[in-house]
């Protein structure tokens, strides 16, 4: 007993742990809960594309001395506003537009990681994720979006669910379906960016798909997989981080896995619940 008292203890000794903990269980919460509806409206692409799209503007920040943050929120917001405007009104698919941005800007920022001079972060800790180097103004930075993402979700929360699950009846209505598919790209784009630092380019889109996923297995009221996708996605990140604490693993990587252990976790419970309602009803 005493010694899972003092692994559970230890990190706390250490006040990068204390951030990087503080960080992972943030973006634990908000990823479940932003992709609760990147899972229902099949976003999950988008999420994707999103996340490699920023990647310049990570870069110029980087090559400028400055906040990662500084670069990434204008960029992942002016990135989701042009992937919106281009399969609204642009006549361009979506799939399309995704896939020219996604590969265009990836592929542009890694050549501007890879030629910069001066650059104190690698390309492996872009894609991966390096939440154990995360600063106190990180921290702030994270909460403060994290905050402003949960106060517009909150007031939104009715007509984005409505305009999710029946776009053309909340048209009908009067619900501004155009400005809200906008406004939730844009939610979106911040989460990445709140993740990014976490888990990485690569493995954002887990953390933003898989916890809310197995959420939408367990319950099927919207609401409550919300609410459970951020249980799951907070102990995914927060069991992840201590896993790589431990046992030197990379922590992005780390929190990605165990995400997918409790999605295996509720198919596997889904598919024992339906078996065992065949049997008796057969």
């Amino acid at each position: 007993m005493d010694i899972i008292a003092e692994a559970f203890v230890t990190p706390f000794h250490y006040s990068f742990m204390v951030r990087a903990l503080i960080v992972s269980g943030v973006v634990g919460i908000m990823c479940p809960v932003v992709g609760a509806y990147v899972v229902t409206r099949g976003l999950g692409f988008m999420g994707d594309a999103l996340a490699h799209a920023v990647l310049p503007g990570m870069a110029l920040a980087f090559m400028l001395g400055l906040s990662p943050f500084i670069g990434i929120v204008p960029s992942a917001i002016a990135v989701a506003l042009l992937i919106g405007y281009l399969t609204m009104r642009a006549g361009v698919s979506e799939d399309t537009s995704i896939g020219i941005l996604f590969a265009g800007l990836f592929a542009l920022g890694l050549v501007m990681l890879t030629t910069a001079r001066g650059i104190s972060v690698s390309l492996e800790d872009v894609l991966l994720g390096q939440v154990l180097g995360t600063s106190r103004g990180d921290v702030l930075i994270t909460l403060g979006l994290a905050t402003g993402v949960l106060v517009l979700l909150w007031v939104l929360h009715k007509e984005l669910v409505f305009a999710s699950f029946d776009p053309t009846g909340a048209s009908v209505i009067g619900i501004p379906t155009q400005a809200l598919d906008y406004t939730l790209l844009v939610l979106i784009a911040l989460v990445i960016v709140i993740a990014l630092q976490a888990v990485g380019v690569v493995l954002v889109i887990s953390m933003l798909i898989t916890p809310a996923a197995a959420a939408q297995l367990l319950v099927k009221n919207f609401t409550q997989s919300m609410l459970l996708g951020a249980a799951i996605g907070a102990s995914s990140a927060i069991v992840g981080l201590y896993l790589s604490f431990h046992y030197n693993l990379p922590s992005g990587p780390a929190m990605a896995l165990v995400a997918m252990g409790f999605f295996i976790l509720a198919a596997a419970y889904t598919k024992g619940i339906s078996e065992t309602f065949r049997k008796r009803t057969a």
